[in-house]
């Protein structure tokens, strides 16, 4: 019997409505697109191409310091692998360059 006046308070509360209670505003959260996540393997690309677009030092060399933004995400031993391949890419651009001088020299040369 308790129960039952229990739930007939219950309900008898839920129902009422009081003409001062206003609906509570509605929020809407904006939310801005994630990034797409790289995998490991694309941003070590990336990280080769940044290594290979760094001009080379007076001594000929490719410094490895400061490291480029690309290769942050990358562990040492990546980031290491990324370096020697973007020095790779560097080097046969360079072939392909002076390649190229040579053919035009060898055209100019030739009566």
């Amino acid at each position: 019997m308790i129960a039952a006046i229990a739930v007939g308070l219950l309900l008898a509360g839920c129902g009422s409505s009081n003409s001062n209670d206003k609906p509570a505003p509605r929020t809407t959260v904006a939310t801005t697109p994630a990034k797409p996540t790289l995998s490991k393997v694309e941003v070590a690309k990336q990280c080769a191409a940044a290594i290979a677009k760094r001009p080379a030092d007076d001594a000929g060399e490719i410094p490895s310091e400061p490291t480029p933004e690309p290769c942050k995400p990358l562990s040492d031993s990546e980031y290491l692998d990324a370096y020697m391949d973007g020095i790779h890419q560097a080097n046969e651009a360079a072939q392909d360059e002076f390649q190229q001088k040579i053919d035009g020299a060898a055209e100019d040369a030739t009566p």
